[in-house]
């Protein structure tokens, strides 16, 4: 009687802790998709309509910027999103896929500054914290020409 008892007690407490690791799972996945939407309201509103002031509502207290050709904060951002319009104003970035791990969402991203143009291939990294884009990263590449194979960047 005492083994089934015992028995019935590791049955239980393992099934509460699954219960709470799948709420737990449940809950990473809620904040994981926020992070995306967040990351793509981001790069709509800053990159695709040139409004600075709405991207930069998705920006965390600090915003560190590795990409070396723009600045940090919030007013580096501005500058590099004024850059755009005046040097850019049709510029379009079409997302083709993005990625979610935890606080970084990663983008892969078809962006054509000149209509008619081939563009650019970038993955731009984005880390958040409590909900909010604090940190990113990029690497840009441009779209050959040719290539030497018949695959696509994308």
């Amino acid at each position: 009687m005492h083994l089934i008892v015992r028995a019935a007690a590791l049955l239980a407490a393992s099934i509460l802790m699954l219960s709470f690791a799948g709420s737990a799972a449940m809950a990473g996945n809620a904040q994981e998709e926020a992070n995306r939407q967040a990351v793509l309201a981001f790069y709509e509103k800053g990159l695709n309509q040139k409004d600075a002031d709405a991207a930069i509502a998705y920006v965390g207290n600090r915003y560190v910027q590795h990409n070396p050709n723009a600045g940090d904060g919030p007013e580096g951002f501005r500058k590099f999103i004024g850059f755009l319009r005046e040097k850019f104003p049709n510029s379009h970035s079409e997302i083709k896929r993005s990625f979610v791990d935890g606080d970084y969402v990663i983008l892969h991203v078809h962006a054509v500054r000149e209509p008619g143009t081939r563009g650019n291939a970038i993955i731009d990294i984005f880390k958040l914290e409590n909900g909010k884009i604090v940190e990113h990263w990029d690497a840009v590449q441009a779209i050959p020409e040719t290539s030497a194979n018949s695959n696509t960047m994308f």
